[in-house]
């Protein structure tokens, strides 16, 4: 798919068949985090797969929907804040790398005909416990991956002229 097409095409699916998906795939989703550019390239994070069949009740302590869970696996993205590079005024791009990551592991699963949801409204200790998530790892987003069992939705976007500025 060509990038201006699949970052149109691409979109926050709340419905997914129970379809597994196959391994290449999630390789290669991985692989699209993996070489996500990081500040400093220090790569201060871990990317968990979590599968989702018989754990259902115990993932929804992280995000009670049942889409959530529908899917055959969740990704998420954690960062390592000591790992990360740190601006001159204290500022820690861990945030921001593990956004990146994210962003690169979506757009390439809905290239390969999956679909996502980035979820950054879950219980951070839920999600902690749930997952064993040590205290130097920091949650920052989940997806849900899977094939999408729903048609495509219309995405509202501001105009242009509401979003840039030119100095």
């Amino acid at each position: 798919m060509e990038y201006f097409e699949l970052i149109d095409k691409r979109y926050s699916v709340r419905g997914y068949k129970s379809d597994p998906v196959e391994d290449e795939k999630i390789k290669k989703i991985l692989e699209a985090g993996r070489i996500a550019p990081t500040a400093a390239n220090r790569q201060g994070f871990k990317i968990l797969v979590i599968n989702t069949k018989g754990r259902e009740d115990e993932l929804r302590k992280i995000y009670n929907k049942d889409w959530f869970v529908t899917a055959p696996v969740i990704l998420g993205v954690c960062s390592i804040p000591e790992k990360c590079w740190v601006r001159y005024d204290g500022k820690n791009s861990s945030d921001v790398d593990a956004a990146i990551v994210m962003t690169h592991m979506i757009l390439a699963a809905r290239d390969l005909g999956l679909g996502t949801c980035w979820i950054g409204a879950f219980n951070v200790e839920a999600a902690k416990e749930v997952l064993g998530i040590d205290d130097s790892m920091e949650p920052v987003a989940f997806t849900p991956l899977g094939y999408y069992d729903e048609a495509g939705v219309q995405k509202k976007r501001k105009p242009m002229e509401e979003l840039v500025i030119y100095k």
